[in-house]
């Protein structure tokens, strides 16, 4: 009975000692990860300053400029819309203030864009004709120099900026989400602000049917048919300037991710990024826009009499402004290079805001407002 006891007791005994054996290689390891993640959290930098720029392509329509006054520009001619065309592209500059407290998750945001673009044009277009000869009378020759000639001229002048502003909170969910211990996962949320300007200011000028005209008449008979040569010729004038806008602001929220691909921190460490992002901002959109016209003909009649007929319509002036809500969806991808605190990012983004402008002139027009094209930027850590 007694060796029976003695057998159950050390049963017992090698069971204890396995299960604390267990718990403690269990503890050990639970002790020796914790310590490992609060060394790296220790060398994590608490802020991160980020700077660069982009070269946007814009997509930023307005209507055309074309008064009924200058339908009559000749087909030789290109037309005036072709040089309305705002800048394509401008060069924008990036900054963006993150802040994560140690020992958390969270991280706190702020980054603001701005950038611009300018466009001066002038185009002319001309015959340059050249003196013509004709008979005044038999056997008599007369030079005619013109006086005026076929043209059309146009000056545009378009410029315009636009600033978006970031307030963002996060929480980083990917720390080893794709399988490795350098990937990152961060959902944030906020509030965006937006604001987009833009002006134009165009001068149209043409004269889209001179020419030589010539005119016979009878006399005496001792010279029975006199010829002479007239110029009509119009001279046609019209302008707009247009001022618009929209300032928004709403709530947004956006994805980014990051997963190292070779190297690592202390070394070197190359990454792959994306992201997307999506905004509802609540603004009001403006316009007034300001344009008007004058046509002038001019005639010369048999005997050199000559003069002019005017006409001008009235100036029409117009201005608008509307409540508006304006989705926005964004997105990027890129590549980055990591040594330690510093870190240099390039890659792709776009930025679209739908009807976002009222690209109209004398009725409203909604215009999406866009932004894609390269970026590069350069980021330091501080603290940690």
């Amino acid at each position: 009975m007694s060796e029976f006891i003695q057998k159950n007791d050390n049963r017992a005994s090698i069971r204890l000692k396995l299960l604390t054996g267990a718990s403690a290689l269990t503890l050990t390891a639970y002790v020796s990860s914790v310590a490992v993640a609060k060394a790296d959290d220790a060398g994590r930098p608490q802020i991160w300053i980020e700077l660069g720029g982009q070269l946007s392509v814009l997509q930023n329509s307005q209507g055309d400029f074309s008064p009924p006054l200058m339908d009559g520009r000749p087909s030789l001619f290109e037309p005036s819309q072709k040089f309305e065309m705002p800048s394509r592209s401008s060069i924008d500059e990036y900054g963006e203030l993150s802040f994560q407290p140690d020992d958390s998750d969270w991280v706190f945001s702020a980054s603001v864009r701005y950038g611009r673009s300018k466009s001066d044009k002038h185009n002319l277009q001309q015959t340059n004709p050249l003196p013509i000869n004709f008979s005044l009378f038999p056997g008599y020759v007369q030079t005619s120099n013109p006086l005026a000639q076929k043209f059309a001229e146009t000056e545009a002048r378009n410029g315009e900026q636009h600033t978006i502003l970031d307030f963002q909170a996060g929480k980083d969910i990917g720390l080893g989400l794709f399988g490795s211990r350098d990937s990152s996962s961060l959902i944030s949320v906020g509030v965006r602000f937006a604001q987009f300007q833009s002006s134009s200011n165009f001068a149209l000028k043409s004269d889209p049917d001179w020419h030589f005209s010539p005119k016979y008449f009878s006399v005496p008979p001792s010279h029975p048919t006199v010829e002479i040569m007239r110029q009509a010729f119009h001279s046609n004038l019209a302008s707009m300037t247009a001022q618009r806008s929209f300032h928004g602001i709403g709530p947004s929220v956006s994805w980014k991710s990051s997963i190292g691909l070779m190297g690592n921190l202390q070394g070197g460490e190359i990454s792959a990024d994306w992201g997307i992002a999506g905004a509802l901002l609540f603004g009001r959109q403006r316009a007034h826009t300001h344009h008007q016209a004058t046509g002038n003909y001019h005639y010369v009649k048999l005997g050199a009499n000559s003069g002019s007929i005017t006409y001008q319509p009235l100036p029409v002036d117009k201005t608008r402004s509307r409540t508006v809500t304006v989705p926005n969806i964004g997105g990027s991808v890129g590549l980055s290079w990591q040594l330690q605190n510093f870190k240099i990012s390039a890659g792709y983004r776009a930025d679209l805001f739908f009807h976002a402008m009222d690209g109209g002139i004398d009725t409203r027009k909604e215009e999406n407002v866009g932004f894609y094209g390269p970026f590069a930027t350069i980021s330091i850590g501080l603290g940690g």
